[in-house]
């Protein structure tokens, strides 16, 4: 087989709850549950958001060791556990970036817009960046068109952005205008990314398999679960994370590639 596929899970997201599926998992050892169910579906990442008392998207510090130390318990090392740092209406940049210096995760995710939106920012932000290379944390930098992508790579060549082998995430849809992702924009992110980028997918709405299938078939790897999409191919609701994580492994198995596991993943950007 080719090289392995790395599939990521976001099982929660900032703004779903239990209303929207009885088997979102929000608690500590929710996750930690479904951290074991994706695990054995096929995925080598979990992304994580955590909330606070009233179910809010929150980027306290203790929460998420505490979701971070059941994850643990549950599945060891056998997961890479990747945070949020998404604003979500609440955090500024530095609350963002400060989470991540306190917390020191293995991986994070981090929007490009949120944390560098213009020139003024950069400074700010490469002192953060380079911070996080130097600290061994892995970061997965969110694009959400082929404009960023491409501001992206000029801020490579600034040195804003350091280091080769960037992971990239190229994200198709917005959940905030409930867009279903147009997986035919994929190619105009793949274009704009340098050679050395390694990309993956998510997709809002039911178009999220056919992003799985592209991505598998085209080199890059895939994010699947509820923070994006709680369907499965042809509309019926999937009955927990684990159904995208298991549909994604099909995809890539399809396409001549195993899913890689959590050490491929840290081998792979070490």
């Amino acid at each position: 087989m080719s090289k392995p596929f790395i599939i990521m899970c976001a099982p929660n997201g900032a703004r779903r709850s239990r209303d929207d599926h009885a088997r979102l998992p929000i608690t500590a050892a929710e996750l930690a549950d479904c951290a074991g169910d994706i695990l054995d579906a096929g995925a080598s990442i979990i992304h994580v958001h955590v909330r606070d008392d009233a179910g809010a998207h929150s980027l306290d510090v203790d929460r998420y060791r505490n979701a971070i130390g059941a994850i643990r318990g549950r599945v060891n090392r056998d997961l890479v556990i990747q945070v949020t740092t998404e604003a979500c209406g609440r955090y500024s940049a530095p609350e963002q970036m400060q989470l991540v210096r306190e917390l020191r995760p293995e991986a994070v995710s981090v929007a490009l817009r949120e944390l560098c939106p213009d020139e003024t920012a950069e400074s700010e932000a490469a002192a953060f960046y380079h911070w996080m290379v130097d600290n061994e944390v892995m970061p997965q930098h969110i694009l959400y068109s082929g404009v960023d992508v491409k501001r992206f790579e000029t801020l490579r060549r600034k040195g804003v952005i350091p280091g080769p082998k960037p992971f990239v995430l190229f994200v198709l849809g917005r959940y905030a205008e409930n867009l279903t992702g147009d997986v035919t924009e994929l190619s105009s992110f793949i274009e704009a990314a340098g050679d050395d980028s390694i990309w993956a997918v998510c997709c809002f709405g039911p178009t999220e398999h056919d992003a799985v299938v592209a991505a598998a078939g085209s080199g890059g790897h895939a994010r699947v679960g509820f923070e994006n999409n709680m369907a499965l191919p042809g509309g019926r609701a999937a009955g927990g994370n684990d159904d995208l994580v298991r549909l994604a492994t099909q995809a890539g198995v399809n396409a001549g590639r195993s899913p890689a596991n959590a050490n491929d993943v840290r081998a792979l950007f070490a």
